[in-house]
């Protein structure tokens, strides 16, 4: 396939595409709901000064605010999908840019709203939203007053909406650099040129050609050291500002900025580094049992994607994949899977890689529209099956959200969406393995899964300590530099992967392209997801009624919950770290059986 066969966006297929017209019949009806957004601010910016009048007042201005949010985040949702399917249309970037303008200046003139809130006597705050009326917001105030300890004053707030715009910048040009600029040419597949696109990274990887691993890897790495230090320079910066956030707010450090909202404990955070690591020699296992099956002398970087189990192939069309997924999660019920499936035929999803598009996979969900999900979908890849599942529980998580809650309590945390997302993913493991034909399917599946799990637990946990470690060094006063950063990840490959593995020169370059880092602490939600994921999974499919009841009243909470109470609800504590061992047990059980198979 040479490079003129990806498509551009008007090549697709308007059935490939997802349905934006959900969100706005037409480019004239988002500019005028665009030109809304002053409007109502400035009417927002009526009750400032008069929270306290009364019961009666605050409520109005609650209402004035929750129309103005909804139609921000609307606007927004709309443009922002529109720029993901093709970041190269430069009136997509000047729609998106717009919005964030308009979000800016709108965030200047409400930013008076929570300070003010917050003078008012506790007392009667708390006595008012317990009147008629206060329904749709009383959860939404008891979370801003718990926020109280690190709001800043009016003016304070202000200062920090009008800079938000900017804040973004290095995550900006990070997207825009590594998706659209970056060219990193082509490998031959089977004799035909095949472009090394983000999209087609992890097939390539997974060759059993060893030469095209190698290939692929040498100029995917060697485009990012030609690019090495403004890679750094952009990260160092995203770090500078989320450091610069946090002591502006007064807390002690990013990582507790970053925890705080969800209340989730920093000891969640760093039980989970420390837990995993007690539990790394069994990763070592693993990888010396790959070196071991693929016969290598050497185990490098570029070796630990491919199936370990040669002979078997995956290839499955994208409606053959939604059938996959609607018959592994059928315990869930045919009202749950018909919804799904039916977005992902039609409406909801965006099915293939066009020149442009945002590699990866997301699900963008909102109160208005669809819980749209965006896809990169390779019929060759039976990781893009279980990616489909995966951003599918993302997608239904957000439709029991909005159908059983307010607009002011529907938005979950991303704690609790990765929870969702890898249930999904678990039971179509599962699904596969029991109906697989053969016993070498029986193992690729199961090298398969102990290779997701790594990548979901592992994986993110190593991600997670660079994060803090890069973090915490300019917060000692350490600056970030491209040796510097390079010299931390590199540390913690050879600390997470083992012995048997021999890197490359520019294998800590990884560490400068995980386009996650720029939402700081993010990833470690992966891996307490997939932790809380196994068991639900195991308590759902081994349970009844009341185990299947538990779930769905986790999926329906939404916002309405603080995440780990939440997940108390479904049945998992994620303040032990309980689920987590148990994970890492499942995972070394895998291991197990593979060098029984193997």
């Amino acid at each position: 396939m040479a490079d003129n066969e990806i498509k551009t966006r008007d090549q697709i297929p308007s059935e490939y595409k997802w349905d934006l017209t959900k969100l706005y019949s037409d480019e004239a009806q988002w500019e005028k709901e665009l030109k809304e957004i002053p409007v109502l601010a400035k009417k927002f910016l009526t009750y400032k000064g008069h929270l306290g009048d009364s019961a009666e007042k605050l409520l109005e201005a609650l209402h004035a605010d929750e129309d103005l949010d909804r139609l921000v985040e609307k606007v927004s949702h709309y443009a922002g999908l529109k720029n993901s399917a093709d970041q190269g249309d430069s009136k997509a970037q000047e729609d998106l840019n717009r919005v964030m303008m308009a979000y800016t200046e709108c965030s200047s003139l409400t930013s008076y709203f929570v300070p003010e809130l917050l003078s008012l006597p506790e007392e009667k705050i708390n006595e008012w939203i317990k009147m008629p009326g206060f329904e749709n917001y009383r959860i939404y105030i008891q979370k801003i007053l718990h926020a109280k300890p690190h709001t800043l004053s009016e003016k304070e707030e202000r200062l920090l909406a009008l800079q938000s715009e900017t804040s973004d910048t290095a995550s900006n040009v990070f997207s825009l650099l590594s998706d659209v600029d970056l060219n990193f040419g082509s490998v031959k597949v089977d004799g035909k040129d095949v472009p090394i696109t983000h999209s087609t990274w992890s097939s390539l990887e997974e060759n059993q050609d060893r030469a095209v691993r190698k290939e692929t890897y040498e100029k995917f790495y060697g485009v990012h050291e030609g690019h090495a230090n403004t890679l750094a320079a952009l990260y160092a910066g995203s770090v500078k500002q989320d450091i610069f956030i946090a002591r502006a707010r007064g807390y002690d450090s990013a990582l507790e900025a970053s925890l705080y909202g969800d209340k989730v404990p920093v000891s969640v955070y760093k039980n989970l580094i420390e837990t995993v690591h007690k539990n790394l020699p069994v990763l070592h296992r693993y990888y010396a049992l790959r070196k071991r099956v693929l016969g290598l002398k050497e185990l490098r970087h570029y070796d630990v994607y491919v199936p370990l189990v040669k002979s078997v192939k995956a290839n499955h069309s994208y409606e053959e994949a939604v059938e996959i997924v609607r018959n592994s999660l059928a315990i869930l019920g045919k009202d749950y899977t018909d919804t799904l499936c039916s977005g992902l035929l039609s409406g909801w999803t965006d099915r293939y890689e066009n020149k442009g598009k945002r590699s990866g996979a997301f699900s963008s969900g909102a109160y208005d529209g669809y819980p749209y999900i965006l896809l990169n979908y390779k019929e060759d890849s039976i990781r893009d099956v279980f990616t489909m599942a995966h951003e599918g529980g993302h997608s239904m998580h957000s439709w029991f959200s909005v159908h059983n809650n307010p607009f002011r309590h529907y938005d979950y945390t991303i704690f609790e969406a990765e929870v969702a997302s890898t249930f999904n993913e678990e039971l179509v493991f599962e699904y596969l393995l029991n109906n697989a034909d053969s016993d070498d399917m029986k193992k690729y599946l199961l090298s398969m899964r102990a290779s997701d799990i790594l990548a979901t637990l592992h994986r993110q946990t190593m991600f997670a300590e660079f994060e803090l470690k890069c973090h915490e060094m300019v917060e000692k006063g350490e600056p970030l530099s491209t040796d510097s950063i390079r010299a931390v990840y590199r540390k913690l490959l050879e600390e997470y992967f083992g012995p048997d593995m021999v890197f490359e020169k520019s294998s800590d370059l990884e560490g400068l392209r995980i386009p996650h880092f720029y939402n700081a602490f993010y990833v470690y939600k992966y891996a307490t997801g997939i932790s809380a994921a196994l068991a639900l999974a195991k308590r759902v499919t081994e349970g009844g009624e009341k185990e299947l009841n538990d779930y769905f009243n986790f999926l329906k909470s939404g916002g309405s919950r603080y995440p780990i109470e939440a997940l108390k609800v479904g049945g998992v504590d994620m303040s032990s770290t309980k689920p987590v061992q148990d994970a890492l047990d499942t995972f070394a059980g895998l291991v197990d059986k593979l060098e029984k198979l193997l």
